[in-house]
């Protein structure tokens, strides 16, 4: 570091000598010489180590692409009027969804209301079992388990443990 009686010798205006510069910041009796000289040396002589934003750069730029996130949300969020197209086309899909659940309204209660469906349950048997009944069974490896059923008469669950039956029984 260098004197004051140095610094004032050499200093003259628009100076980039780094150690007048940092003179310049570190003595107080010196600026106001050396802003008579020279009104920018303010300027010159803050240096980079104090141009960094308080919290770091980091920071400073997560603030930055905040706000920008910010204002492109606010832009997106413009209302912004509806073409007449579009209106059209949210017309329609609306009286085809009322029309539509109308008309199958009107073809369960008209399918349900005749006597007729009792016939066409009687013409169409169906099967609701997935496996096979087993009426009886007669094995010597097999284990037979009645599982009790409460308040049922004519459900009887038996279950069958054999390991001579196929596995897709």
């Amino acid at each position: 570091m260098i004197s004051c009686d140095a610094f004032r010798a050499q200093f003259t205006a628009a100076t980039e000598d780094a150690a007048l510069l940092e003179h310049v910041r570190s003595c107080d009796p010196c600026l106001p010489v050396a802003l008579a000289i020279d009104p920018e040396i303010l300027f010159r002589s803050m240096g980079s180590d104090n141009l960094v934003p308080p919290g770091g750069i980091d920071a400073f730029v997560g603030d930055v692409m905040r706000e920008v996130r910010l204002r492109s949300t606010e832009t997106a969020m413009e209302r912004r009027p509806v073409s007449w197209t579009r209106r059209l086309a949210i017309a329609a899909t609306i009286a085809i969804g009322v029309l539509g659940g109308a008309a199958i309204y009107q073809y369960e209660t008209s399918f349900t209301s005749t006597p007729l469906n009792i016939e066409r349950a009687a013409l169409h048997p169906t099967s609701f079992m997935s496996r096979p009944v087993i009426e009886n069974y007669e094995s010597e490896t097999a284990t037979i388990v009645e599982v009790p059923t409460e308040g049922v008469d004519d459900v009887k669950v038996v279950m069958v443990f054999d390991e001579s039956l196929p596995a897709d029984l």
